[in-house]
């Protein structure tokens, strides 16, 4: 293991009903609140209502940012800073998923920045101080409820970064309440459990010695997806499935999985490239672009890709090579998000081979500037050729 400092100050509420707990919670920041939204899942199911009879019994002033994209943009981000110096905003509820969590994180970061958030995006300037927020989580995926990372669109210039300041832009709390993710549909609920899993992936993937907890960790994480994902898909209102993944999401990505090493995340830069051309669905361009990453790199270390195959999958191993039974995984892997009803090929979204140059230039770029690749390095080309093999 590398040496490494863990510390995450995000307070984690889980369980029925907990929502209530803003009544303590809320008054600790301020009279000022900002409430952040999405498409308006969370009128339709009453959670809405629910969080703002709350806010409006502790009798604090509340403007609402309502409409954030599922891939948020920095448009979005912008209105919401102009809102919080506005209302002199003291205090941020983000309420939805891992996009309004990323939305809401950029928009503390901008309003305590004198210059233009998107020098924080694309990491000309590391925030140093942010507006604090909550979130009630309602898409069990991104993890970004516990952690200070963030995901931005600029759809001006098709560029998509992922940035965050530990420490800075982590929730204050996170309320996570599985009854607020039965109504998530079937494609999205598909989706989180996909995103989840190439978290792990992304994690699992280096190349630092002696990490045999972290990869035990990293398996059992994916045993558990993967054993509850079909169970789920059955029955979209089962409290204890929808429990289950929705802790595991959290696990995937607050840095539990990650101590002593960082991962690879080219796989995501990539994707994060597509989805900057052509705004699909973050976990649907994974499902489609990882086992195509996985079958480029399998040759730098088969034997620890065979190990991950074998965690997750039954697999034949006698008399055969590593990269045989690594390969086989792969297909495993491809066939079971299949399976959850994941697409597997670009042609899925009607993409074409018209921009994969682009694509491949964006994502180049992104990878050498950010450090990622950290199993094995990437160039333009090896990008191309994992992008035409996802046609």
């Amino acid at each position: 293991m590398e040496n490494f400092t863990y510390h995450n100050p995000t307070k984690l509420i889980f369980g029925k009903n907990q929502v209530n707990a803003l009544t303590d919670l809320i008054p600790q920041y301020g009279k000022n609140v900002l409430l952040v939204y999405g498409g308006g899942s969370i009128k339709r199911n009453g959670l809405y209502d629910q969080v703002l009879d709350i806010l409006k019994n502790l009798d604090v002033n509340v403007s609402e940012l309502a409409g954030v994209e599922p891939n948020p943009r920095l448009s979005t981000v912008r209105k919401g800073i102009d809102i919080c110096r506005e209302e002199n905003i003291d205090f941020m509820l983000a309420v939805g998923g891992g996009s309004v969590i990323d939305c809401t994180k950029a928009i503390a970061a901008g309003a305590k920045y004198d210059g233009d958030v998107w020098d924080i995006i694309n990491k000309q300037v590391i925030a140093q101080d942010a507006l604090p927020f909550g979130t009630v989580l309602t898409l069990a995926a991104t993890g970004s409820e516990m952690n200070p990372d963030s995901v931005i669109t600029n759809w001006e210039t098709n560029e998509k970064y992922v940035w965050g300041s530990p420490g800075v832009t982590h929730p204050a709390f996170s309320i996570l309440d599985p009854v607020n993710t039965m109504s998530v549909p079937r494609d999205q609920t598909i989706y989180g459990m996909v995103d989840m899993m190439s978290h792990v992936f992304e994690q699992y993937f280096h190349n630092v010695a002696n990490t045999p907890l972290q990869d035990n960790l990293c398996y059992s994480v994916l045993q558990t997806v993967i054993e509850t994902a079909p169970k789920l898909l059955d029955d979209l209102e089962s409290y204890e499935n929808r429990e289950t993944i929705l802790y595991s999401g959290t696990i995937a990505l607050n840095g539990t999985l990650q101590m002593g090493y960082f991962g690879d995340w080219a796989s995501h830069t990539i994707e994060h490239a597509v989805s900057a051309v052509y705004d699909i669905p973050h976990a649907g361009g994974l499902a489609i672009l990882f086992p195509n990453w996985m079958r480029h790199v399998i040759d730098h270390d088969p034997v620890r890709m065979k190990r991950l195959m074998l965690s997750m999958f039954d697999i034949e191993t006698e008399g055969r090579s590593d990269k045989d039974i690594a390969l086989e995984g792969v297909e495993k892997l491809s066939a079971f998000w299949t399976s959850l009803g994941a697409p597997s090929r670009l042609a899925d979204y009607n993409i074409g081979d018209d921009r994969l140059d682009e694509i491949a230039g964006i994502a180049a770029r992104e990878m050498e500037y950010g450090g990622f690749g950290n199993f094995k390095k990437l160039g333009k080309e090896d990008i191309l050729s994992i992008l035409k093999a996802s046609l």
